[in-house]
Parts: C-alpha cells; sequence; structure tokens
C-alpha cells in the first residue's frame, strides 16, 4: 500500500524531484514546486502550494511542513501541514502538531502532538485559534 501511494504521489512530478540525500544537510527554508524527497536531514521549513513531502526512514526534518500531500516514514519535529492526504509510515516519529485533510496512519507510527483535521479540503490549513500561542 505505501509504495503504491508513493510512487502515484511522486510519479505526477517528474522532472520537477528534489532529492535531499541521505548523508547531506540543509540548513534554511525550502519553498517549491513538485516533490521533495528527504532522505538526509532538513533543518528549516519545506513549503509547497502544489506538490509532495517524502520523509524516508532515514530522513529528519527540524521545521515545519506545509504541503498538500506529506508522506511520513521518518522523524519530523515541528508542525506538519497537509491540506489533502497525510500518510504515516509504521517508522513515522513525529514531535509536533498535524493538520490534514485525511490522515494514513500504520501500526508504530509515534505522535507527540495534537491531530487537527480539516472540514475543507478546499481551503488551506490554518492554526486553530490559540494553538499558536501555546
Amino acid at each position: 500500500m505505501w509504495k503504491k501511494a508513493k510512487g502515484e504521489s511522486l510519479q505526477r512530478f517528474s522532472g520537477k524531484t528534489s532529492v535531499i540525500a541521505s548523508g547531506a544537510e540543509l540548513l534554511g527554508d525550502l519553498h517549491f514546486e513538485g516533490a521533495v524527497q528527504v532522505d538526509g536531514r532538513v533543518r528549516g521549513n519545506l513549503h509547497t502550494s502544489d506538490g509532495v513531502v517524502l520523509v524516508s526512514q532515514d530522513g529528519e526534518v527540524v521545521g515545519e511542513i506545509r504541503a498538500p500531500r506529506v508522506i511520513l516514514q521518518g522523524a519530523v519535529k515541528g508542525d506538519v501541514h497537509a491540506a489533502e492526504l497525510l500518510e504515516l509510515g509504521a517508522s513515522a516519529r513525529v514531535s509536533g502538531n498535524l493538520y490534514y485533510g485525511v490522515m494514513e496512519m500504520a501500526a508504530g507510527a509515534h505522535i507527540e502532538g495534537r491531530l487537527c483535521r480539516s472540514n475543507s479540503l478546499e481551503a488551506p490549513l490554518e492554526l486553530p485559534a490559540g494553538l499558536g500561542s501555546e
């Protein structure tokens, strides 16, 4: 199930896929169109209005993720905003709040934070009042 979903998501962005390789570290924010696959480490925010973020099993993001589709198999320390679909693999480890349209979660995924479902897939996700001031 995960391979099919991941392949369909990344295949749509053929020619617009970036990879943060294993052993590489990106310092700073990345704004992009298409897909980004994190096999290494990102210390910054990942933002796209039309794309997908994949954090592989050995990948790590320390910062906020905002994308229509987010697939997590590795570690994230920060809030995740997936307007359409959030997929959490069995090895996903998240320390932050999750905002999503639809979520799929495999047994074994670990979350330390709040789960906040969006009522509308059409509107961009925004922080609920009061959550940002804790």
